[in-house]
């Protein structure tokens, strides 16, 4: 199929006209057309069609059905029948009222080809050129970012369910591709065993009887990964993707051991398993993870939007200008130096950054107005130490830090013995301080300083430069006027909410990190066009809610 054209076209005089008639005040389709023009020109998208064979529908039009699909959280074939019926999007594609609109697997094939081309940050980048074409959004001023977890679209699954469920996929990709091969070794057996979804209620309710199948179970997908090496498989069996899959999850989930020259499997142990980060949660969504925050834990991905927040005078909408999809357990820090670098090469660089605590370290500090000429604005994690959050005893400001000699005296005026430097538990630089045994041993106000009675005082903190940045920013962020400023960050829940209840960015649609962020893309693209749509009509921001528990004046 070669690429189609369309999306530059005059909306038909025909389709103008009822569209006049059908919506005399416009309506949010209509008045991006009129605003904005086509928006995506077909071009863009030429190197992900062929130059050959029937002309398909036009790129730059499927674009835009997928950006309004996600502002009203249609389905695919939803979204291809309001192509075919409702005149507002007719008016938008400008196409003929008799136009018969295309099958709904055009648009799965147009995503595909968007990822196969790395085109999927195209959609909301054109639309971020236009409005600083415009001047609706422009580099400096302010902007905010926040993240929200995603749901991988799969079930939850318990440790026996998910070996059961893997090896049965496994077996299911092979049917497929190597009936035969399967058919001339498999146990007939198996057949019964895995024909059917593995869920708990088929499953045994003793537990010695569990206990068996799981062995079972085990046994057989070994057998069934040795089979699949063996010099009498084809070698592009290794490859299936659920073959791999089976083989990475049969690694973290069992070890087998020899005993008096038995081979015996056993489950990895808790401290056995691999970290959260790379440890698959679903054979049908690999790159799902799992992850825990503030005691929810959930399988899937995080979103991270970034969106401008100029104050009302400037005269510009809140939109975004960013998006970015990580994996459950990937760390909100992790992802600021690519924000930043990607917000630079579309000319939007923020002179201010405004950050929730889990974004904001030290060096990020430091390093954003250099690197960037962005001043990152966030609160720093306060001091935990038993001392600081107790008022009792001697804290790190009791110690005094000699840079120079690589050392701390404290408050007896004892030196302290070691200064190692290294990474802490996040991967940030971080210089531990520890006075002697002995030296703490005998001291009269021990019990002030420390708690163990086996070793001495020990000091974590930052290199020099960091240490001082975290020590200002910590009495600063103490102050009304900080609090002031800083309030501006909240407005960010807002658009999360937007996302969630406009777009559904819960729960992700699609399989895999790469296609649930093109999600995300098309929900930023979405979000911007109905926030546009409210700015045109004059609708102010919604104010933030407060209980009337909250609002109660207690000063009385």
């Amino acid at each position: 199929m070669s690429m189609g054209g369309g999306s530059g076209r005059e909306v038909p005089e025909e389709t103008r006209v009822v569209a006049r008639a059908a919506f005399p005040k416009g309506c949010l389709a209509m008045r991006v057309r009129d605003s904005l023009g086509p928006l995506f020109d077909d071009e863009v998208f030429r190197s992900a069609f062929g130059v050959r064979g029937r002309p398909g529908v036009s790129p730059g039009q499927l674009a835009l059905v997928c950006v309004l699909q996600f502002a009203e959280n249609l389905t695919d074939r939803q979204a291809a029948h309001a192509v075919r019926a409702r005149i507002d999007w007719k008016y938008l594609l400008g196409l003929e009222l008799a136009h018969p609109g295309f099958d709904f697997t055009v648009l799965t094939g147009f995503r595909d080809r968007l990822l196969a081309h790395g085109l999927e940050e195209r959609i909301l980048d054109l639309l971020l050129e236009r409005l600083a074409e415009l001047k609706l959004v422009a580099a400096g001023g302010r902007q905010r970012t926040d993240s929200t977890h995603v749901l991988a679209v799969v079930r939850n699954l318990n440790r026996l369910e998910f070996v059961g469920e893997t090896l049965r996929a496994a077996l299911e990709a092979i049917a497929v591709s190597a009936p035969g091969w399967l058919t001339s070794w498999m146990d007939p057996s198996w057949q019964d065993r895995y024909g059917a979804r593995v869920d708990s209620y088929r499953l045994p309710s003793e537990e010695a009887k569990r206990v068996q199948l799981t062995w079972r179970i085990a046994a057989d997908g070994y057998l069934l990964l040795e089979a699949v090496v063996s010099p009498s498989a084809p070698g592009w069996l290794r490859e299936i993707p659920a073959v791999a899959t089976l083989r990475t999850v049969w690694l973290q989930q069992f070890k087998r051991t020899v005993i008096d020259g038995v081979q015996e499997v056993a489950w990895r142990g808790k401290d056995d398993l691999p970290p959260r980060r790379v440890r698959i949660t679903s054979p049908y969504d690999p790159d799902s993870r799992n992850a825990v925050k503030r005691g929810s834990a959930w399988d899937g991905y995080k979103v991270h939007f970034s969106e401008t927040c100029d104050a009302p005078e400037v005269g510009r909408p809140h939109l975004v200008t960013h998006v970015v999809t990580t994996d459950a357990t990937a760390g909100d820090p992790v992802v600021v130096d690519q924000i930043h670098d990607r917000l630079d090469d579309k000319g939007l660089l923020p002179a201010e950054h405004y950050m929730d605590a889990d974004y904001i370290s030290a060096e990020l500090l430091l390093t954003a107005p250099t690197e960037y000429g962005v001043r990152v604005i966030g609160p720093v994690r306060p001091n935990t130490t038993r001392q600081t959050v107790q008022a009792n005893g001697f804290g790190k400001a009791s110690f005094a830090i000699n840079w120079t000699e690589r050392h701390a005296i404290c408050p007896n005026s004892a030196v302290s013995r070691y200064w190692t430097e290294g990474l802490d538990n996040n991967q940030r630089p971080a210089i531990r301080i520890r006075f002697a045994t002995e030296t703490c041993a005998p001291c009269p106000v021990r019990d002030q300083c420390t708690s163990s009675t086996r070793y001495g005082r020990q000091l974590t903190i930052r290199p020099q430069e960091q240490d001082a940045v975290l020590e200002r920013l910590r009495a600063e962020q103490a102050t009304d006027e900080w609090k002031d400023r800083y309030a501006v960050r909240a407005g960010v829940e807002g658009t999360i909410h937007q996302a969630i209840a406009a777009t559904g960015v819960r729960q992700t649609r699609y399989i895999g990190l790469r296609k649930t962020h093109l999600a995300h893309v098309l929900t930023a693209t979405a979000i911007n066009l109905i926030r546009l749509d409210a700015w045109w009509n004059e609708k102010p921001l919604a104010h933030t809610r407060t209980s009337h528990l909250a609002a109660l004046d207690l000063a009385a």
